[in-house]
């Protein structure tokens, strides 16, 4: 009679999973739209500007305007050009002066000398010829981290070598997410239809952040190559919650006694295929094989990711639109990459001193800005019988419009970029005396990535602290800083870029390039600093010419920021200068441990001198597979 009297517990209302996960998925765009809206700002800013509507998307060929032929200079001894060495320790004897006080090279400086197709005399200008129209120079936005830099601070913060608090709370709220959809009123163990629900619902994102031109990059103004980690994490969840809804229904067939029998339906059968695919395509994900065997990484991910949409549907057709949403990203990358596919023949030649292979299209000379990169395939059977398919990412280290045209530096560091280096070397050893080298046909796609909208020309001061190879993109930022300056649409006063490097002869090469910038740089005063880790027959610091140094030891890094800040709030000691301080910009390239340092650096700045300096942003150029 008690159980009379005691009404029934009522039962949990039925949920529908497809109807959860949809709103899942609008909750994620309403966060990316968020996102997109912080950057709407900088977008207005950046795009006022027609030029900006130019660069930064398709690569071009363009007509050069010609320029009235500057009188040559007094000359420097060949000896002397080499730059210095161990066992040249003396700097190169300057044989011309300039208007800002700097010492540069000759307007005839060989291309021997600075391993080169062309010489730097294209970079030679005069200081008078910068407009002074203030209605050119580019408007500033402040970032929202330049807004509130203690939170911008706590997000740069660094939990892990290369990874932020802010990247953690990306991945933690994408966590929390799929979790909520999965457990919410469900066992994914008793249940496992819902776990495989949450999965397909995923597809899509996985897809789309694993494409070269990604519709989410677009909209938050972030190259794929950032985004990259978030690929990475979504793949392994759409992995994991595929293997709980298989296993689970494993078990519950494997208890019923029909393993067998479900086994053997064809919906079953392709479910198999397509948990196979995800499987093998997450094993040969590893850090493992993306670093050791690229090759593999990369045929393993085209295999599986193609036979795994149509396994998937044949599964279970409800999968139809995140298929056909999936598809669509993947064939809008593929259109847009063949759309930004160029075929050009390339001049290559070695550089010893640096351990790469230099590459010049002369006749690809605009379409991009400071900091972005370009993917080539080199078509030469001296690659390798599949090297000649291979292609690889490499940062653009010259400006646009000049006669050297599209210029990167491939740093030798493995099997691929090996072969390159040795193919220029057999080039450089028989080219002529002008020094042209070999030609080789190059496809180009490109170009991807770089600041987003943020324009560095819009700043007070610009510093960048490059690693190794990161030099090619403080060499594009700096040259694009100085061209700016001098057709008067810069804001920028002060240019600072450190280097580190391990052996100072690796300062050779650069030596006519790095002359020349500094000579130019008439109205933003360029200084560069060359910092080397290994033992040599040099003095622990040494001036090799007036704006170029070379010191021994790791650079003090907030040291030389403090510096940069107190030259940028010099120049506006008036109440009108003063509202002409737009900030500092700091770049960083390199290894993972030096973008560590330069982001606690940053982090560190007193927020009086923060304010009082217009903010400083850091930007960090990475890259990784």
């Amino acid at each position: 009679m008690l159980d009379d009297a005691v009404p029934p517990y009522p039962s949990p209302p039925s949920i529908n999973a497809l109807a959860l996960v949809f709103h899942v998925d609008i909750f994620l765009l309403a966060i990316v739209a968020v996102f997109a809206l912080a950057t709407l700002p900088r977008a207005i800013a950046r795009f006022s500007r027609a030029a900006e509507w130019r660069h930064g998307h398709i690569l071009r060929s363009t007509r050069l305007e010609t320029r009235r032929p500057r009188a040559p200079l007094q000359p420097t001894s060949p000896h002397n050009a080499q730059g210095p060495s161990p066992s040249n320790p003396s700097p190169p004897d300057p044989g011309f002066a300039s208007s800002s006080g700097h010492d540069g090279p000759q307007d005839g400086a060989t291309s021997e000398a600075s391993h080169t197709y062309f010489s730097h005399s294209h970079l030679l200008r005069h200081g008078s010829a910068r407009s002074t129209r203030s209605g050119s120079l580019p408007p500033h936005v402040r970032a929202w981290s330049a807004i509130l830099p203690p939170f911008g601070g706590f997000l740069r913060y660094r939990l892990d070598s290369g990874f932020s608090v802010g990247q953690a709370i990306v991945l933690g709220i994408y966590s929390v997410l799929l979790i909520y959809a999965t457990f919410y009123a469900s066992n994914p163990f008793g249940q496992p239809l819902r776990s495989g629900t949450v999965a397909m619902s995923q597809i899509p994102v996985v897809y789309m952040l694993g494409t070269k031109n990604n519709v989410l990059g677009m909209i938050v103004a972030m190259g794929y190559e950032k985004l990259n980690y978030i690929h990475r994490y979504a793949g392994q969840m759409l992995v994991l919650l595929a293997n709980v809804h298989a296993i689970g229904y494993f078990y519950e067939w494997t208890f019923q006694g029909t393993f067998s029998k479900n086994m053997s339906e064809p919906a079953r059968m392709w479910a198999l295929i397509a948990l196979l695919a995800v499987d093998v395509l997450w094993f040969f994900s590893t850090s493992f094989w993306r670093r050791k065997a690229y090759n593999i990484f990369f045929g393993t991910h085209i295999i599986c990711f193609t036979l795994f949409l149509p396994a998937a549907y044949l599964h279970q057709k409800l999968m139809l639109p995140y298929i056909i949403a999936a598809s669509a990203a993947y064939g809008l990358d593929h259109v847009l990459r063949l759309l930004k596919t160029r075929l050009f023949a390339a001049h290559i030649r070695p550089i010893h001193d640096l351990s790469l292979t230099r590459i010049e299209i002369p006749e690809l000379n605009a379409g991009w800005r400071a900091g972005q990169h370009v993917r080539i395939r080199v078509l030469s059977s001296a690659m390798g019988w599949i090297g000649w398919a291979e292609v690889h990412p490499f940062t653009i280290a010259s400006v646009a419009k000049t006669p050297e045209g599209l210029v990167l530096m491939c740093k030798t560091a493995g099997r691929w970029t090996g072969r390159l280096y040795e193919m220029a070397k057999v080039a450089g050893y028989g080219c002529e005396e002008g020094g042209v080298g070999r030609s080789v046909s190059i496809m180009v796609e490109g170009p991807y990535g770089g600041t987003g909208h943020a324009v560095f020309a819009s700043f007070s001061a610009a510093m960048f602290i490059v690693g190794g190879s990161g030099i090619t993109f403080a060499l594009a930022a700096v040259q694009d800083l100085i061209q700016r300056d001098l057709e008067g649409s810069s804001r920028v006063k002060i240019i600072e870029l450190i280097w580190c490097i391990q052996d100072p002869c690796a300062l050779n090469p650069l030596v006519p390039l790095f002359t020349s910038l500094i000579q130019q740089s008439t109205r933003a005063p360029l200084k560069i600093s060359v910092h080397y880790t290994r033992a040599a027959d040099i003095p622990p610091s040494k001036e090799f010419l007036p704006g170029l140094t070379l010191t021994a030891g790791r650079p003090r890094i907030a040291k030389v920021l403090d510096a940069v800040i107190a030259r940028a709030v010099s120049y506006g000691s008036g109440i009108k200068a003063s509202m002409d301080i737009t900030g500092v910009v700091v770049g960083a390239c390199g290894p993972v441990g030096l973008g560590d340092e330069v982001s606690q650096a940053v982090s560190a700045v007193d927020p009086g001198r923060r304010w009082a300096v217009g903010g400083i942003e850091m930007y960090e150029e990475t890259f990784g597979w």
